[in-house]
């Protein structure tokens, strides 16, 4: 099992920044590639960035790249959103997921194990 704790959300004006942090306990965190994912009232959860298991590889939805970093601390065990040039559009809860693989995935039904989620709410 992998225990997932989001933090970070919170409000902020258009155009600002918010980093997002995911500490995970349990199995070795390194084994796991991990995800971001959104989802806004109303709306699916949708991909959001993916990581591997040494950093070494990420991938984004076009709707964040250029704005949003994923990055990870294997020694502290936890994973990283550092989200700029904040639109309203990107108010959603944020989730991270583990996938017991070292190997990105954009699908959510590929992860295995989820946070409780972290409300992000940007204004105009």
């Amino acid at each position: 099992q992998v225990q997932l704790v989001e933090s970070g959300g919170g409000l902020v004006q258009a155009r600002g920044s918010l980093r997002l942090s995911c500490a995970a306990s349990g199995r070795t965190f390194s084994n796991y590639a991990m995800g971001w994912f959104r989802q806004a009232p109303g709306k699916e959860r949708n991909f959001v960035a993916t990581i591997s298991w040494t950093g070494g590889t990420t991938a984004y939805a076009d709707s964040v790249k250029g704005r949003f970093t994923t990055s990870r601390d294997n020694a502290k065990n936890t994973v990283y959103l550092q989200m700029n040039s904040l639109k309203p559009e990107d108010t959603a809860v944020y989730y991270c997921a583990a996938r017991s693989t070292r190997w990105i995935s954009k699908r959510n039904d590929e992860y295995d194990y989820w946070g409780q989620g972290t409300q992000v709410t940007v204004s105009s």
